[in-house]
């Protein structure tokens, strides 16, 4: 089972609410199980932070774990770590991609924020995955 659009539109919008709540311009996507986009929206952030956010929710989907565990895993990856980086389209591992779960455990999505520092990024994908819980 995947998210599906409305539990989609919950995370995007708790999570530009927490955007703005912290004053820090934010692109947000949310993908399914598949790493498709379903909700995407942008708090006067540049542009080039759009790629970013879908990346990090891209990159926790696929190997189910935050973006930033990922990071941790190829940085001791050694001579592979640049093929690991470059994989399924590029990968985003810095913090922002969080994994989303259902009540059961099962990994149904992900949401990726990016347009502040590391650590507001995490914690506003993290207010928005925490919608579903």
């Amino acid at each position: 089972m995947s998210i599906d659009y409305h539990e989609a539109s919950k995370i995007v919008n708790a999570s530009i609410e927490k955007a703005k709540e912290l004053g820090v311009p934010m692109s947000v996507a949310v993908v399914d199980t598949g790493g498709h986009l379903v909700a995407f929206a942008r708090y006067n952030s540049v542009f080039g932070v759009i790629e970013f956010a879908m990346k990090k929710a891209r990159t926790a989907v696929m190997f189910g774990v935050d973006s930033d565990v990922m990071g941790s895993i190829i940085a001791g990856a050694g001579l592979h770590a640049q093929g690991m980086i470059n994989s399924n389209e590029g990968l985003l591992t810095i913090a922002g991609g969080i994994v989303i779960r259902n009540k059961e455990g099962n990994v149904i999505g992900a949401v990726g924020a990016s347009g502040g520092t590391v650590d507001q990024d995490r914690e506003i994908a993290s207010s928005g995955a925490g919608v579903i819980i």
